[in-house]
């Protein structure tokens, strides 16, 4: 006889809802839930919450080696891109009750090849990487051999792992453009790291407008060590400091850098658009509340975030793997940080 003061079992939510226990018990098991159809599952789903029942995690790890985890790597914390991604993951997710880990790598390889490890320790069912550099094929591999690997915002190439990041040329392309038909035709761009997809992909659409318009490139080195306001006002500084001419416009690869750059134009005296027209990437959180708003390239992070977890899930069920790359679309964004050429 169960006790006066146990909770709700599977038996109870499947007596409420008219189903077999197995039926049940498959639509509140994120490996198994696509084995019922949507609304035998949402019903299942709502009766449970509404009794209260909960998963024994550690019963049902036992039984089938579910951690009921999914691993989160990110590159930087503190990049405000990266809420939107999380929190729509996060929401994903948490409905077919799994809890997700985030690991941050400071955008060092050694220290992700570290984390892919605990993660393997901990074993957690699946593996979300948003830190993978190109050097690091090798090592994504190995991580995918164990456990199920789906890489978001960044590529790395050589491999076949599901992937879910945006077209990063395309938008290089409309930052690059919007600035030439503004008739600026002295362009810089402060580029991220070259071992990064993203990040490559945005100089390969800058230097494509380049290469069909009379624009030019100024200060063609300026790469940063890692894609931070820090050194968005460092390179910023450097290039005005710079012999030659100055650049009418500045492409940043990030906000980030975007803001580090209008820091060093104001410490240079400078104003911006007036002097200097400034376009971002990203469209991060208050992107629109900085002074001048930014220009910049929105991604849609929610989207994205909302695509990888459900590729995540996927690779928990027994189908075939989708191992194609999806590119979601960027869009440019039009605020004050740029302004047409004046003599």
């Amino acid at each position: 006889m169960r006790s006066r003061d146990a909770g709700p079992t599977l038996k109870d939510v499947a007596a409420l809802a008219g189903v077999h226990p197995t039926t049940a018990s498959r639509a509140l098991d994120p490996a198994k839930s696509h084995l019922v159809s949507e609304e035998t599952r949402q019903r299942i789903r709502q009766i449970s919450a509404e009794l209260g029942y909960q998963v024994n995690a550690m019963a049902r790890s036992l039984r089938t080696g579910s951690s009921g985890l999914i691993g989160m790597v990110v590159a930087d914390v503190s990049n405000p891109f990266l809420p939107p991604i999380l929190r729509a993951i996060e929401h994903v997710i948490r409905h077919e009750g799994l809890m997700l880990l985030i690991a941050e790598t400071h955008d060092d390889s050694r220290t992700m090849q570290e984390i892919l490890g605990h993660f393997a320790r901990r074993r957690v069912d699946a593996i979300i990487l948003s830190a993978a550099h190109q050097g690091d094929l090798e090592v994504v591999r190995a991580a995918a051999a164990s456990t199920p690997v789906v890489l978001a915002v960044r590529s790395v190439d050589g491999g076949k792992f599901p992937t879910v990041t945006h077209d990063d040329r395309l938008g290089g392309r409309l930052a690059t453009q919007h600035l030439v038909e503004l008739g600026h035709q002295d362009v810089a761009q402060l580029r991220g790291p070259e071992d990064v997809s993203s990040f490559s992909g945005r100089s390969a659409g800058f230097y494509s407008v380049l290469a069909e318009t009379t624009a030019r490139e100024v200060g063609s080195g300026l790469v940063a060590a890692s894609p931070t306001v820090e050194e968005g006002r460092r390179l910023t500084a450097e290039l005005l400091a710079a012999r030659g001419d100055r650049p009418t416009a500045i492409f940043a690869h990030n906000d980030q850098m975007a803001v580090g750059a209008m820091d060093a134009l104001r410490e240079a005296g400078l104003s911006c658009p007036r002097d200097i027209s400034i376009v971002g990437y990203n469209d991060a959180p208050l992107a629109d509340h900085i002074d001048p708003p930014l220009t910049t390239i929105r991604l849609p992070a929610a989207e994205l975030g909302r695509r990888v977890a459900r590729l995540a899930l996927e690779q928990l069920s027994e189908e075939p793997v989708d191992t194609s790359t999806v590119r979601l679309p960027p869009e440019l964004v039009v605020r004050r940080s740029t302004a047409p050429l004046t003599a």
